[in-house]
């Protein structure tokens, strides 16, 4: 007897037994949702030891001439038509001429091919637009974001028949046709497999013929462009209780192509998201018959729904709302840097204020961080990765980092950002950060459950293998096959948890870094000190909890926070190497390292004291935690981040990625003139203040020239503009709100009485 065949019978064999009750059964959705995706950089995070040349060698990604052209002229000329103000209190949708500029311009075909009359856009242009537009207008933002996100187009490209792709690709790039997807049920929410939606295989009439196709009823909410779809992607339970494609019954989530012009199709009424004008609104279909080939991909694809919904999904979902964020955080730098320069309290810039310094490095390095994230993310796409757990982690987290962003932009801007009108920036913003958080998958349940506990079998170098092991029917197979992966899997954790002793205990000190990372090696050494015991706390939950993990959202969610985090510095140092090591940009790489690692230690602690095992928990923080103590960014290091982004400088334009001063929110341009002209008068205002002379005085002295008098007057004009806030007369009130009483003699009481 071989010592491998000693090993498995009476070793691996009785740990086969019990692994096969512990670990979780895969459903064939569960199944198909895990196989849709890739696995990629994760990977790498998961194992505990990433391989940083790889992260480097990694091509930054480019835009082609085409597509920079596209910014520059469609995109920019599509700004100045819209006006998210107008359209939110006025109008209620669009300009008509936008959507025939977008339909002209091929704003709805980005992703489809140009053989099909589409753009064919990388997933990097598809980002730069979509994060261009919000900067403007979130309401055109969305209605460009949507056709080219999860919905027909995107679905017909990956599973479509030929004749499926030739007939709707051309009409749905050009604009003919407007499409929607109907997803989310009414009873069902985020838990798409609870959808009650109904399509049942019956005999029907279609275009004079009987043919064979399916009865659908349906009722569906909360779905984008529904109101002016022209067709409806649906997904839908399908099943044949009459046999007729053959035994199986209940068939399942199938997706298909509705034209909404058909007979018990119902749309046209909106919802009103969070005072977004966007159009979004219910659907509904009773009795509504299509033959079998309008099922995407044709009937070979019945019941393969939750795959091709997964599958689009992991493109669309790391584009789409990650490009929304990354404007929101952008602008909100700019503007509120810029505004903490311009706007004095106790004559002292409020840019100088401590608590409005520790604001503004978050914006500034948060900005810096998330765009790095979703440009890498984007690469990968473009690579032709479906990056299912990446682009979870790039939805949940852009949407809450946007949320904090706008909190400290409010904060930090206070009664400018608080009073409604033309002239606020970030009330529209401000207002959309619920609609981002909820939709393409509520974080909640991305954080709690598809970070990590997909990430874990997607991304982890054995343990997917061991679960297809532990599946197979056959025992001998199953356990031969369990035996090779299992003892690979504990040689890696073996492997792991002296590496996360070592690294723990010297706190990185000999972890390793490239040897040409320069000042960020030591960045490098914290982060491959922390790979290692998020890898180890994650064989030992696996060990402890086996299935009974998912059921412990919180410790998943904790973990998902952990691998989050990791992705996005990796992103970030990365952005740092690409962009040629800029020496005030590395402030920011250090500031989000340091922000980074408290928030990691904070929770793989939370995790520790909560681990049901609390042998394991015990184990672990003597192995990855030792003396371990929450210490954020440095008080020095958060002035100096704050400085980046209220003083002009190349890191402040670096911010901005591609944003044009003409193609801003109203109110911006206003605001980048006082910044330019109070920045500028500076050495004016220096002179003023030694001599400890107001303007008046000093001019009148002969201490500025008549000049620089009519420079500061401009420049007090200027900010002068920039802190008034809206306000409305009888007349525009009415406008606004057409049941406004007319004010009275009576109205209001007097004070005397």
């Amino acid at each position: 007897m071989s010592t491998r065949t000693f090993r498995r019978d009476y070793i691996t064999r009785p740990i086969h037994r019990w692994a096969r009750t512990a670990m979780p059964t895969l459903s064939d959705t569960e199944a198909e949702a895990l196989n849709a995706g890739d696995a990629w950089w994760e990977a790498d995070l998961f194992s505990g030891n990433p391989d940083w040349q790889k992260l480097r060698g990694i091509a930054p990604p480019r835009l082609s001439d085409e597509e920079q052209a596209f910014l520059d002229g469609p995109c920019a000329e599509l700004c100045r038509m819209v006006d998210d103000w107008r359209i939110n209190e006025y109008t209620a949708d669009l300009p008509g001429e936008a959507w025939d500029f977008m339909r002209e311009n091929g704003f709805f075909g980005m992703i489809i091919p140009k053989e099909y009359g589409g753009l064919g856009f990388s997933a990097l242009a598809h980002s730069e637009v979509v994060r261009f537009l919000s900067i403007r207008s979130l309401v055109a933002a969305v209605t460009v974001m949507v056709p080219n996100s999860l919905g027909p187009g995107e679905l017909l490209l990956h599973f479509g028949t030929d004749a499926q792709k030739d007939h709707w690709l051309p009409r749905l790039a050009d604009g003919r046709e407007i499409p929607a997807f109907g997803l989310t049920s009414e009873e069902a929410g985020s838990d798409a497999a609870a959808m009650v939606d109904t399509g049942v295989v019956c005999k029907g009439r279609w275009q004079g013929d009987e043919v064979l196709g399916l009865r659908l009823n349906w009722s569906k909410r909360y779905i984008t462009l529904s109101p002016v779809c022209t067709v409806l992607g649906l997904a839908f339970k399908m099943s044949d209780p009459d046999g007729l494609l053959g035994e199986t019954e209940d068939i399942g989530i199938t997706c298909a192509l509705v034209p909404t012009g058909l007979d018990g199709v119902e749309t046209g009424r909106r919802h009103i998201p969070a005072g977004q004008m966007f159009q979004n609104g219910p659907t509904s279909g009773r009795d509504v018959f299509i033959p079998l080939d309008h099922i995407i991909g044709g009937p070979d694809y019945a019941g393969r729904g939750w795959m091709m919904l997964m599958t689009a999904l992991a493109a669309g979902r790391g584009i789409s709302l990650p490009s929304l964020s990354a404007a929101a955080l952008a602008m909100t730098a700019q503007t509120t840097g810029a505004y903490a320069r311009v706007r004095e309290q106790f004559d002292i810039p409020v840019a100088k204020f401590g608590g409005v310094q520790e604001g503004l490095a978050r914006l500034a390095s948060g900005a810096y961080a998330l765009d790095a994230a979703r440009r890498l993310t984007c690469t990968g796409l473009d690579e032709g990765r479906a990056l299912a757990v990446i682009s979870g982690i790039m939805k949940a987290n852009a949407t809450y980092r946007m949320r904090d962003a706008l909190n400290d932009a409010m904060d930090i801007h206070s009664g400018k950002a608080v009073i409604d009108g033309p002239g606020n920036y970030l009330s529209p913003l401000y207002k959309a950060v619920p609609i981002a958080i909820t939709v393409e998958g509520a974080n909640i349940l991305t954080r709690s459950l598809i970070i990590f506990g997909q990430g874990a079998i997607r991304a982890h170098p054995h343990l997917l293998d061991e679960m297809q092991a532990l599946e197979q029917e056959d025992d001998d197979a199953s356990l031969d096959a369990f035996d090779r992966h299992f003892w690979a899997h504990a040689g890696h954790t073996v492997r792991t948890l002296l590496r996360a002793l070592v690294r723990s205990w010297t706190h990185g000190l000999f972890a390793p870094a490239p040897a040409d990372a320069g000042a960020a090696r030591p960045i490098y050494r914290r982060m491959s000190r922390w790979c290692a015991a998020f890898a180890l706390t994650a064989d030992f939950a696996f060990l402890t909890m086996g299935g009974g993990l998912k059921r412990h959202e919180m410790i998943s969610a904790r973990m998902g926070d952990v691998l989050s985090e990791l992705y996005i510095l990796s992103a970030t140092l990365k952005r740092w190497e690409d962009e040629g090591r800029h020496g005030a940009d590395l402030k920011l790489v250090q500031y989000a390292a340091d922000a980074a690692f408290d928030r990691i230690g904070r929770s793989l602690d939370a995790v520790l004291a909560n681990m049901p095992a609390r042998w394991a928990g015990w184990l672990l923080r003597a192995l990855t935690l030792p003396k371990w103590a929450a210490r954020g960014p440095s008080d020095r290091l958060t002035a100096d981040c704050a400085g980046l982004l209220s003083e002009p400088g190349a890191t402040r334009d670096r911010l901005r990625g591609f944003m044009r001063d003409d193609c801003h929110r109203p109110g911006v341009a206003a605001l980048n003139e006082a910044f330019a002209a109070v920045t500028a008068a500076e050495p004016i205002r220096k002179r003023l203040r030694e001599a400890r002379l107001t303007q008046a005085e000093a001019h009148q002295i002969g201490k500025i020239t008549d000049a620089e008098n009519d420079r500061l007057n401009q420049m007090h004009e200027k900010v002068r503009k920039v802190v008034a806030v809206d306000d409305f007369g009888p007349d525009d009130l009415r406008a606004l709100f057409s049941d406004l009483r007319p004010a009275g003699p009576d109205r209001p009481a007097r004070a005397a009485q």
